[in-house]
């Protein structure tokens, strides 16, 4: 086997002196020093431990025990190219040879923002940003601004980032009708301008904007970091049109979605124009980049008294590497090949667990699609989400990792341009002996 499809079969992960024990010591040791032994809460408490990893080169993750994975994480979506890409790296490494941070303007910020009004469909001004949390923030105070409105609206299930006011009923319980804060300490009067309704239901959205008190309306319009499941025919038409009809901006949050389903995002892919769309994850192949992208009268408040900052904002190795990003995702045949590859793993999937009896779910895109187990249909949001049997997914997982492949236990896939024929048969093969020791 080629040394970049070369993966290896740790011991059993949930047994003890497993594979990953050199993980284990390593994480054990850094929380003396790294809060929780990891830089996010979101790196916390997987099976059977957070791993340390050492390297990775294209599709393949080299961890702190040797171990070769094949990766689906991607980074948490935005490795899109792989992780190691030869052309964005030498685009990086020309960019340090001219200077790192200027606390001013570039050339190569500015042929970024090129690049993002060429490709997304509601971009005639863009704003760089570092985070897909701070960029959501602008996007929500250029709403407010621009209506002169407090309120906002937002769906269960759906992430906008960590802060105090978007925390909000990511992951609610079944019937919750007000919003449910995502942490503790976080301030309760934060929720005071916030209406949580259900995604795809257009009738609870339009009954709620007819008050005409919404700044503005925020959404993934493909609810992809909890199930990726797509907009009902229509709604995200109807959403257009009532958000026009009351006065509302409506706001795509793109942070997954954006590059990843397309050129275009979700807005090109399901030809559906937003007021403002935020951008980060694939728009520069894991550098901190993010954007808040719209239309210029909305943007151009920025210069007309609306405040937006940023010290790392526009950083030139991270334009650099979006810049570099952003045209090899532009080459023809790009997209249609990582479809083609990503809908093929989707199908095996598939097959696979139902060979071994397993009931689940594999939907969504081929560039980023969602296996839920104990689902007989497709889920249309939240709610329908929370019959998936999570416990028994994340066995699979665990399996899945001593099989040597990587993947989220939230039930998200991410594909990328590396993962080619040889790497999606191989983990195919590691699915049907995951799934057979499961079952």
């Amino acid at each position: 086997m080629p040394d970049k499809l070369r993966v290896t079969r740790p011991t059993d992960p949930r047994a003890s002196g497993s594979g990953f024990d050199g993980s284990r010591r390593r994480i054990a040791e850094s929380a003396r020093h790294l809060v929780g032994g990891v830089g996010s809460n979101f790196r916390m408490g997987i099976s059977p431990t957070p791993l340390v990893f050492e390297r990775a080169e294209g599709a393949i993750l080299i961890d702190a025990d040797g171990n070769r994975l094949i990766d689906y994480y991607l980074g948490m979506g935005p490795m899109i190219l792989g992780h190691t890409p030869a052309d964005v790296r030498r685009a990086v490494e020309r960019q340090l040879d001219r200077g790192i941070l200027f606390g001013g303007q570039s050339a190569i910020e500015a042929r970024a923002a090129e690049l993002v009004c060429e490709m997304v469909p509601c971009a005639e001004r863009v704003r760089f940003n570092s985070s897909g949390s701070e960029a959501v923030q602008g996007a929500l105070r250029l709403a407010r601004a621009v209506t002169g409105r407090e309120n906002l609206v937002k769906f269960a299930g759906h992430y906008h980032g960590w802060f105090d006011n978007v925390l909000w009923s990511t992951a609610p319980p079944r019937g919750a009708t007000e919003p449910v804060p995502g942490s503790r300490g976080q301030l309760a009067q934060a929720a005071e301008k916030l209406t949580v309704l259900p995604w795809n239901d257009l009738q609870a959205l339009r009954t709620r904007l007819q008050q005409r008190d919404i700044a503005g309306v925020i959404m993934e319009p493909a609810m992809c970091n909890a199930g990726s499941i797509a907009p009902l025919p229509g709604y995200l038409e109807g959403v257009r049109a009532v958000c026009d009809e009351t006065g509302t901006v409506l706001i795509f949050d793109e942070v997954i979605t954006g590059f990843r389903l397309g050129p275009g995002g979700a807005q090109g892919r399901f030809g559906v124009t937003p007021d403002l769309a935020v951008f980060a994850k694939a728009i520069a192949n894991g550098f901190p980049v993010a954007a808040i992208a719209g239309r210029a009268d909305i943007m151009d408040l920025f210069t007309h008294g609306v405040v937006h900052g940023g010290t790392y904002n526009g950083q030139a190795v991270a334009m650099a590497a979006c810049v570099a990003t952003l045209e090899r995702l532009g080459q023809p045949g790009t997209y249609a090949r990582l479809e083609e590859r990503g809908l093929r793993l989707m199908n095996g999937i598939r097959t696979r667990l139902a060979e071994a009896g397993i009931v689940s779910v594999v939907s969504g895109f081929p560039a980023i699609f969602h296996v839920a187990f104990g689902l007989s249909t497709a889920a249309r949001d939240w709610n329908d989400l929370l019959d998936a049997d999570r416990q028994r997914y994340i066995a699979f997982t665990t399996a899945l990792l001593g099989c040597g492949v990587r993947a989220l236990e939230r039930g998200a896939w991410f594909v990328s341009t590396e993962h080619d024929d040889a790497v999606i048969d191989a983990t195919l093969d590691a699915v049907s002996i995951a799934a057979r020791e499961l079952a």
